[in-house]
């Protein structure tokens, strides 16, 4: 949402231009095997635009609140995820004060709950991730390859990292609250004034907690200057005031109505923090045969309803709680992570070059042709951009592990993440990770192809 309205500005001056050709690629697409786990999820990405202080998301009971309805009564205990991903805008544009995003966690208990945080990170798009042009396809060993927050988030946690803004543990006294996130989105110096913060933080807590994203402009000191607030400012407006306003567009029902789908943005608490997947030929196999030469099949992510690619398999998370006006489901699994294997086996009779990729075919529910739509020419619509972590074997049977960052337009087929050339007989391993950036358009596939001989 930040990328797009950055872009309509630029849009705004841009001549339109013809729609590129099509091309199908014949490929077989297979359901993604492996589900989602049953780790929560909190999910604060509506609205994702925030004009006034309020509530975002509160998992907190009801009881003693002003308004009731703002608070969804879902505890946490042992290993839960908290993703956040909102953007401020100075309105009118003059008012340039900072929105301080604020992620509060309460033990309701009369013992002390530790929450230990495993992986954590937060960051602004300006100045820490701007929106810049790269490559489509880049080596990321360091991690210093990005473009938006969600993308250095990702990245970020991917690598097993906690940015030291957070502390590896916070222990909440019976019955209070402490502070996981107490960040601005500044917008002063900025052209448009308009900025985003992404945040995702993997915990595990021995206690049950509950836990708030809340939006709050920054309050002042005497010389004017702007200063965080405090905790019982937090804890004050948690409790006497009503979800963020404006709200994004309302969700058309999951089933089909006729009218322009509206996917909503969410605000809940989905299950699933990560998709582990054995790639295989059937449920009792142990390997998965490579395409036959010149041939692809590939394997749907992130699919949602009305874009299954013709698997009819939804990957998006179910909510287990949510506010009425948003998503039903966690469209485009924003900061679930895919773990995939695949034991690849070449079992023709001479040795084969293997290809493994990740595409951006066209959106589709039912495939129209027998295969995958892409552009000649690739939109220009950036729909994925993020890094991707790959292991295998090198011809030498030496380990390798990469990390590659993709950016993807609409239509757009890929570059392979590795090249393997195997012998009759060979296996080999391949391992795929990355996790759903934040300001990506699903779905994708996981491509495997054999090159053709000549």
């Amino acid at each position: 949402m930040l990328h797009l309205l950055l872009g309509l500005i630029v849009a705004q001056s841009t001549p339109a231009t013809p729609p590129p050709e099509e091309v199908v690629q014949p490929q077989q697409v297979r359901p993604l095997p492996g589900q989602l786990d049953a780790v929560p999820t909190f999910n604060s990405n509506s609205p994702e635009l925030v004009l006034k202080e309020g509530i975002l998301l509160s998992t907190f009971p009801p009881q003693g609140k002003k308004v009731p309805s703002a608070h969804l009564n879902y505890p946490f205990r042992g290993r839960f995820d908290v993703f956040a991903h909102h953007v401020a805008r100075a309105e009118p544009p003059e008012n340039l004060r900072s929105l301080y995003l604020g992620i509060i966690l309460h033990n309701p208990t009369n013992q002390p709950v530790t929450v230990n945080v495993l992986q954590a990170a937060s960051y602004l798009s300006q100045p820490d991730a701007p929106f810049i042009e790269l490559p489509a396809f880049s080596e990321n060993l360091l991690g210093n390859v990005f473009a938006g927050p969600g993308d250095r988030v990702m990245s970020d946690i991917l690598r097993g990292r906690r940015q030291d803004i957070f502390p590896p543990q916070i222990v909440i006294p019976a019955g209070e609250s402490r502070m996981l996130l107490n960040q601005p989105i500044p917008v002063k110096g900025l052209t448009p004034p308009l900025n985003g913060r992404s945040t995702l933080a993997r915990l595990r807590s021995n206690g049950t907690v509950y836990a708030a994203s809340l939006a709050m402009f920054a309050p002042t000191n005497t010389d004017g200057s702007e200063r965080p607030p405090t905790l019982e400012e937090w804890q004050d407006l948690l409790n006497n005031s009503d979800v963020s306003s404006p709200r994004d567009k309302v969700p058309t029902p999951l089933e089909e109505t006729g009218k322009p789908r509206i996917y909503g943005r969410v605000a809940g608490v989905a299950r699933g923090a990560q998709w582990r997947a054995f790639i295989v030929d059937s449920p009792k196999a142990k390997y998965l045969t490579i395409p036959q030469p010149g041939q692809s099949f590939s394997y749907p992510l992130s699919t949602l309803h009305g874009g299954t690619l013709g698997t009819e398999q939804t990957q998006s998370a179910p909510l287990l709680v949510r506010y009425p006006d948003t998503a039903y489901r966690a469209h485009g699994n924003y900061a679930i992570q895919y773990s995939l294997k695949l034991p690849l086996y070449n079992n023709t009779s001479t040795a084969q070059t293997v290809n493994v990729s990740i595409q951006t075919p066209i959106k589709e529910d039912k495939l129209t042709q027998p295969g995958l739509r892409f552009f000649t020419t690739p939109a220009r619509q950036v729909f994925f951009r993020g890094s991707v972590r790959i292991r295998y074997k090198d011809d030498n049977g030496r380990p390798q592990t990469n990390f590659i960052h993709l950016v993807q337009r609409r239509g757009q087929p890929g570059q392979p993440l590795a090249v393997l050339n195997m012998k009759t007989g060979d296996r080999s391993l391949v391992e795929v990770d990355f996790l759903y950036p934040p300001d990506a358009t699903p779905p994708q596939v996981l491509t495997v192809t054999t090159e053709k001989r000549e």
